[in-house]
């Protein structure tokens, strides 16, 4: 890697500890208004600060995003297909190198999707990026996307992080599951894992442990975040777990204190709001 690389790759893993929390926040681009993603501008502000780097469009990130904000970019520059669309593997890149310069993304992101009709064009998306970041120096984040008939198991996600890794991709996120150490194993670059659909918040912070004790550099977090019922305190345990080494039950109970003291500051801006008006 040369410098501009290796300082926009030390923007999204931490060189302290070689981990990250990517807050995803580009479900919209085939989902369309996610439940809590209706606004992204209310979603991200309160979340911003807490994240390592975001996970984008560039349509929100001009909408939604200060750009005071030092909070590192991952740009989603694939897409194509929606969720009504013909396959949602149908994808191509959809934002030019230049744009993302323009933008100061410190990462580019894009799918690929091994197994399904359009892996060919998907991986080929890949290396051509790839070779575009590499004359700028922007590192690449390959998301090895699933589909419905594609089973998420070691063996699988393992030759999915691979194939990237092998294309060139810097690092690359996917899903966890059993033996997981083993995908990590046979992927020579840094793995992250995504949140995936949503879970309870004990049950995502077990999630988050055990992909941080098995290998993973970090998380990719979005709906278990933002969806939960408080995100603020969701993200610092997810936090404390990536970065200060916390088990579940301390994680979880920084959660609940958390979410204790922001349940009380919101009844007591309630109440002040209430004695201003009467």
């Amino acid at each position: 890697m040369d410098w501009g690389m290796k300082n926009r790759f030390s923007r999204i893993i931490r060189p302290e500890n070689e981990r990250c929390v990517m807050l995803a926040v580009d479900h919209g681009y085939f989902l369309g208004p996610t439940e809590k993603l209706e606004n992204p501008r209310e979603t991200i502000q309160p979340l911003l600060k807490y994240a390592d780097s975001l996970m984008l469009t560039r349509g929100v990130l001009r909408t939604s995003v200060i750009p005071e904000s030092n909070t590192p970019i991952v740009l989603r520059v694939s897409g194509g297909s929606s969720i009504v669309g013909e396959d949602l593997s149908k994808e191509t890149i959809v934002t030019s190198i230049e744009e993302a310069l323009r933008l100061n993304a410190s990462c580019l992101a894009l799918s690929i999707f091994v197994g399904s009709k359009y892996e060919f064009q998907t991986l080929k998306n890949l290396s051509r990026l790839v070779n575009e970041g590499e004359k700028y120096g922007i590192p690449v984040l390959a998301v090895t996307a699933v589909g419905k008939e594609m089973t998420r198991d070691a063996r699988y996600l393992g030759l999915a992080c691979r194939v990237a890794a092998e294309l060139g991709a810097h690092l690359v996120k996917t899903y966890y599951c059993e033996d997981f150490t083993k995908v990590v194993d046979g992927c020579p670059v840094p793995v992250i894992i995504a949140g995936g659909k949503k879970l309870e918040e004990k049950e995502a912070l077990k999630l988050t442990f055990d992909a941080i004790s098995n290998g993973a550099s970090g998380v990719d977090m979005g709906r278990n975040i933002w969806q939960s019922e408080n995100p603020v305190a969701m993200i610092k345990a997810v936090r404390a777990i990536v970065h200060d080494n916390h088990d579940v039950e301390s994680a979880f109970q920084l959660y609940e204190e958390n979410s204790r003291s922001n349940t009380s500051l919101k009844t007591a801006r309630k109440k002040k709001a209430t004695t201003i008006q009467n």
